[in-house]
């Protein structure tokens, strides 16, 4: 194994000014990010939006064609046992070898990890409750994905990289991965990095949201400070108007007449002014939640960001 670059006291992941284009699409656009040990980032965006292009950077399975990926401090193309040997990762296809049983899988994948942990591993097949001498190509979408996930967990990597872990999965194999381990390897002061186009599991198990749109990164913050930034308010009018009213920092305005919906990314006492001096008032301001977040900022239409100042 070389460790040329690794440093303990570097970031699970570093990521700077990638750019990726295949032809003359533009899947990823400057992205820089950053995470700390112990924290789960939800790597969220619409599909084709660059997710898993960005994941097969930090795989080392994609050169850089600008910028730099690292993974505690190591380059995944340069040295990529070194940057693999501290990666879990659980693809969406799940491409496990169908003609093996589970506990042929196990052992297999053992050989490759000095660091494999027995008698975690053996948990692990308690917690979801798979049969060792099952075949694979015998068991269901959701024992696939926990078998999958298993192997990847149990040599105890430092960073865990899910990419779509709970795409066609029930809702109870959902909360056995997302809540039970997620959750888990986060306390244990590991690094958990998963893409889901599931907003409602994100906002539950994440601390931190870097969201994709148009391979860019629009939303790079902790849960917390998004949901303190953002508002979804209802403005409601003397008279009724007849164009859309001018919000710095809207994302999306919806409505007609008196009474008009509004996602923003704004000082709730910045609005409370503007309101007034338009002749309304703030009717109604409750949190958004992400999935409201993302669909504002996925469907945005940029001529109503910033309000024409004179």
């Amino acid at each position: 194994m070389t460790d040329s670059g690794f440093r303990y006291d570097a970031a699970p992941i570093e990521v700077k000014g990638l750019t990726r284009r295949f032809g003359k699409k533009i899947a990823l656009n400057n992205i820089n990010l950053t995470t700390s040990s112990g924290r789960v980032l939800g790597l969220v965006g619409e599909n084709g939006a660059g997710k898993t292009t960005l994941i097969k950077h930090l795989m080392g399975m994609l050169k850089a064609q600008q910028g730099e990926v690292k993974v505690f401090g190591i380059n995944p193309v340069k040295d990529p046992v070194g940057a693999l040997s501290r990666i879990g990762y659980l693809s969406e296809d799940r491409d496990l070898p169908h003609w093996m049983r589970v506990d042929e899988l196990m052992n297999y994948t053992r050989a490759f990890y000095p660091d494999w942990d027995v008698t975690y591993a053996e948990e692990l097949l308690k917690v979801f409750r798979l049969d060792p001498s099952a075949k694979i190509k015998q068991l269901s979408r959701g024992q696939k994905a926990q078998a999958a996930l298993l192997t990847a967990l149990a040599y105890r990597p430092p960073l865990l990289l899910l990419d779509e872990p709970s795409s066609g999965l029930d809702p109870i194999v959902r909360r056995d991965i997302l809540t039970a381990i997620i959750r888990t390897i986060a306390d244990e002061g590991r690094t958990v990095l998963f893409s889901s186009h599931l907003l409602e599991e994100v906002e539950r198990v994440a601390d931190d949201v870097a969201m994709i749109h148009e391979g860019e990164i629009v939303i790079n913050d902790s849960i917390e400070n998004i949901k303190a930034k953002h508002h979804s308010i209802t403005l409601r009018f003397h008279e009724p108007q007849p164009d859309k009213p001018k919000i710095e920092g809207a994302l999306s305005i919806n409505g007609k007449d008196k009474e008009w919906s509004i996602i923003c990314n704004c000082n709730i006492d910045e609005i409370t002014s503007k309101a007034k001096s338009m002749g309304s008032e703030i009717y109604q301001d409750t949190p958004p939640t992400l999935e409201d977040i993302f669909i504002a900022y996925a469907g945005v239409d940029r001529s109503i960001i910033k309000e024409d100042k004179r």
